[in-house]
């Protein structure tokens, strides 16, 4: 039995996380074992969405956090590693700088991705076996700098487009009202046609408005349990929800806007229900490095 540890580091706007998982079997037979999450508040998103670049201290920060990584993949023994950045370093005008620095310093070599390509490294592999190949899906993935949305449909994509609908955008006034009304009439637009459809949320803030429901995977999130911790959230303070709640101080602010990202994604959609599976970027860019050595 071949036994194999690789890891992926998601650089997200709001923070960084680590990946490591083992993985146990033969090419055509074998599971996946997380072996460790570790997950830094390097928030890279606010300075390069509002400044238009990330500042000589958090990029220091943050090389110290890729420096830490590389040296927990080495004491972990890991075969194979991908990092991949989102909308933060994309944005930036020093991202492509910072991300040679981290090269030159670390050996980890960041691939700055684009949302198509975001949404199709989470839908490789497993994802596909999780959902019911006669339904349609949106699928609507909120990040700190955009949003996301697949539409899914025979479990192919069939359209996608990202918008610029993030958590930090809207909690520092750069989203406008145009930004809302192009993400609804494309929803509506593309998903008028389609019959039953059900909606699919990845991100932080979803599974940590899925926990506060008291959910257990794989029941759904209902439309007007979402519309209740939404109101809930809104009515508290920052401070309120990260005491009532144990929110961390960096979930606490987002977690607002991004319930009514994905509020009115539903709502426009039509959609009744939300999958809120536990499979994120980091988890597809494991399942596809290990494709990639399998064949």
């Amino acid at each position: 039995m071949i036994y194999k540890k690789l890891a992926a580091i998601d650089i997200g706007s709001n923070a960084i996380r680590l990946l490591i998982c083992g993985v146990i079997g033969n090419p055509k037979d074998h599971n996946y074992k997380k072996v460790a999450l570790i997950r830094l508040p390097i928030r890279m998103g606010k300075e390069a969405f509002v400044e238009g670049e990330i500042s000589d201290e958090t990029q220091e920060r943050f090389l110290d956090g890729m420096k830490a990584y590389s040296y927990l993949m080495k004491v972990h023994n890991v075969e194979s590693f991908k990092a991949c950045a989102t909308s933060a370093m994309r944005e930036a005008k020093n991202g492509r700088a910072i991300a040679e620095r981290v090269r030159d310093e670390t050996g980890i070599d960041i691939e700055i991705i684009d949302g198509k390509r975001e949404a199709e490294i989470i839908f490789n592999g497993h994802f596909k076996e999780n959902i019911d190949e006669d339904s349609n899906y949106v699928y609507v993935d909120v990040g700190g700098g955009s949003t996301e949305i697949s539409i899914l449909s025979n479990s192919e994509i069939y359209d996608a487009k990202s918008f610029n609908l993030g958590t930090l955008r809207l909690l520092n006034g750069l989203s406008k009202d145009a930004d809302w009304k192009e993400m609804k009439s494309w929803i509506k637009e593309k998903t008028s046609h389609l019959n039953h459809v059900e909606m699919i949320g990845s991100g932080g803030n979803i599974n940590k408005i899925y926990k506060l429901t008291d959910k257990k995977y794989p029941r759904p999130l209902l439309y007007h349990e979402l519309k209740i911790t939404r109101q809930s959230l809104s009515k508290m303070s920052y401070e309120e929800r990260m005491q009532n709640l144990k929110l961390n101080p960096d979930r606490a602010d987002v977690i607002v806007p991004a319930s009514d990202i994905y509020f009115n994604a539903m709502k426009w959609s039509d959609s009744s229900i939300m999958h809120v599976p536990k499979i994120g970027l980091a988890d597809g860019m494991i399942i596809m490095q290990n494709e990639q050595i399998s064949s």
